[in-house]
């Protein structure tokens, strides 16, 4: 993703701004091989990271980058007794990129009410995923395409894998395949079709669950990240 490093940026540009401390309390959800966490422990050296989820293949290499650094766990969110696994009830911040678009209306709706509950009084949460702006139908389809022929040909020319081709890969490595094997027993049809639902529908989820603020803090063409705090 070009702008992946831009939208983390924005992340923790937002985490700095809500903390008044230099060892934060955070939250990695759905946190897969830990792009967040290294992020923000290369922003906060001195932060207290959790990182969450359920694919066994993505959370070992999490453990590998990781060490010592996280706390990582196994978590599936789809249930609502995941955050008896976690380690604190009052962190300062809850972040997730292009993680949380599998899960249906409904469900999303349940872990937004679940996060507020996570944080702290006055705590930041932040999701980063494919979110259209509903007022620009047109241009964001026009944006997507584009953003997809442009992806297309990075994989065509061999400039990076498609996510199909990481995971043939890794289905083939001794250590990881296991791992991928297992992974497939989980999601026997892949995590579900991806449900993108408009900026709006966020920002009326995460008001209905108690935030006390929400609005758009990054968007890059059909993506963007919702802000909210508790």
């Amino acid at each position: 993703m070009p702008d992946r490093e831009e939208r983390l940026a924005a992340m923790l540009d937002a985490v700095e701004a809500v903390v008044d401390t230099d060892s934060p309390r955070l939250l990695d959800l759905a946190g897969g091989t830990g792009t967040i966490t290294l992020r923000a422990l290369a922003r906060f050296p001195r932060a207290r990271v959790t990182l969450v989820d359920l694919d066994p293949a993505l959370l070992a290499l999490a453990r590998a980058s990781l060490g010592d650094r996280a706390v990582v766990l196994t978590a599936d969110l789809a249930r609502p007794d995941w955050p008896g696994r976690l380690p604190h009830r009052d962190y300062d911040a809850v972040l997730t990129a292009t993680a949380l678009h599998w899960l249906p209306a409904e469900r999303l709706t349940e872990l937004y009410g679940e996060l507020r509950d996570l944080l702290r009084p006055g705590g930041l949460f932040v999701n980063a995923d494919r979110m259209p702006d509903d007022a620009l139908p047109t241009l964001t389809d026009r944006l997507t395409a584009r953003a997809r022929e442009r992806r297309a040909a990075r994989h065509a020319a061999g400039a990076a894998l498609s996510w199909s081709d990481w995971w043939a890969r890794a289905g083939t490595d001794p250590v990881l395949g296991p791992l991928v094997r297992r992974r497939h027993e989980i999601y026997p049809t892949g995590h579900s079709p991806e449900w993108n639902p408009p900026v709006s529908w966020h920002l009326g989820a995460l008001t209905a669950a108690g935030f006390t603020e929400a609005g758009t803090l990054w968007r890059g063409g059909a993506d963007a990240a919702v802000a909210a705090l508790r």
